[in-house]
């Protein structure tokens, strides 16, 4: 019985991502155009353009090779398995154990790799840009990221996630300058990760600003679905990691029964609309800068998470 309750668990928490991912970027759509006083789509209006792709052909090039009909499968299957490791709504589930912060930086970064590199099979102008560009904010972004899983390993005493949302959640950590910092860098470093406002503009096609839409714009039918899909669990994700390591509240513990479970679906789908609502009047409030701007802004995430780990070291001398 163990191990069929773990099972539903997992699968629960597995189906429960795959379902909010699309309904979260509804939300920050819809609450963005009201914050710009227009009627905007509906809220179920992500789920509809997923259907409506799923039932079209795909149109490949006649120069595509096998590899890109397969990428948008592994991107999709990749953001799909690591938003299913991140702690959500109950820690301690089936697959927790593989749930480490190194492994999701390592499973993200092969769907990216992968993901530029579909931009670089046709041969377009425009997938060589958005792939160019992709890297570079990369190259930036993934050290940041390290360096703020490092400065985090170092204050729980591990990079199993499950291990420090409890520790996050546990009057030991106390008040700390470092966890502030790396709060801020680990902020940065989702906005240039999920090509939103200042870093892209998700809402339009202009050639000379677009980054993720660039390397899919060959891409039609059941192939596009799977990476938007893709694109949208990964927003989730990002929220879902900010959440489990610095808002770890409600999160139930490993041995709790179905009500406290319960209690914490009804956090984690708050915790999302509260981090919704703070995105779309973050965008609004803000314009996009430029591309050759974009890596003094990921440089700060850079900074910000290595003084988090100097102040850590400092902080254990005393």
């Amino acid at each position: 019985m163990a191990v069929i309750r773990d099972i539903a668990f997992q699968g629960g928490q597995m189906l429960l991502v795959l379902l909010l991912a699309p309904l979260l970027t509804g939300f920050v759509r819809k609450v963005k155009a009201r914050l710009l006083r227009r009627q905007g789509p509906p809220l179920l209006q992500p789920y509809r353009d997923l259907i409506r792709l799923m039932r079209k052909d795909a149109v490949l090039a006649d120069n595509a090779s096998w590899l890109f009909r397969v990428i948008p499968y592994f991107v999709f299957a990749a953001t799909w398995i690591a938003a299913s490791l991140v702690p959500t709504f109950g820690s301690g589930l089936l697959f927790s154990w593989s749930a480490d912060l190194i492994a999701l930086i390592a499973v993200l970064g092969s769907a990216r790799f992968f993901l530029a590199l579909a931009g670089l099979d046709v041969g377009t102008a425009f997938g060589g840009i958005g792939s160019s560009r992709e890297v570079m904010i990369a190259s930036l972004a993934e050290p940041a990221m390290l360096m703020i899983m490092f400065t985090l390993a170092l204050i729980a005493g591990s990079t199993q996630l499950s291990t420090m949302s409890a520790f996050m959640n546990s009057p030991e950590v106390g008040l700390r300058v470092s966890l502030g910092l790396g709060l801020i860098a680990l902020i940065i470093v989702a906005i240039a990760e999920n090509a939103r406002i200042p870093v892209d503009n998700p809402a339009t096609h202009l050639e000379l600003t677009m980054v993720h839409e660039a390397m899919v714009l060959e891409y039609s039918g059941r192939h596009l679905a799977q990476i938007e899909l893709a694109a949208m669990l990964k927003l989730l994700l990002y929220i879902s990691l900010i959440a489990c390591l610095f808002v770890p509240w409600g999160i139930s513990p490993p041995t709790a029964d179905p009500v406290h479970l319960a209690i914490g679906v009804v956090a984690y789908v708050g915790k999302l609309a509260v981090a919704g609502v703070m995105l779309a009047l973050f965008e609004t409030a803000i314009a996009k800068m430029r591309v050759f701007r974009v890596p003094g802004f990921l440089g700060a995430a850079l900074m910000l998470a290595l003084l988090a780990a100097l102040l850590r070291f400092v902080s254990r001398s005393f």
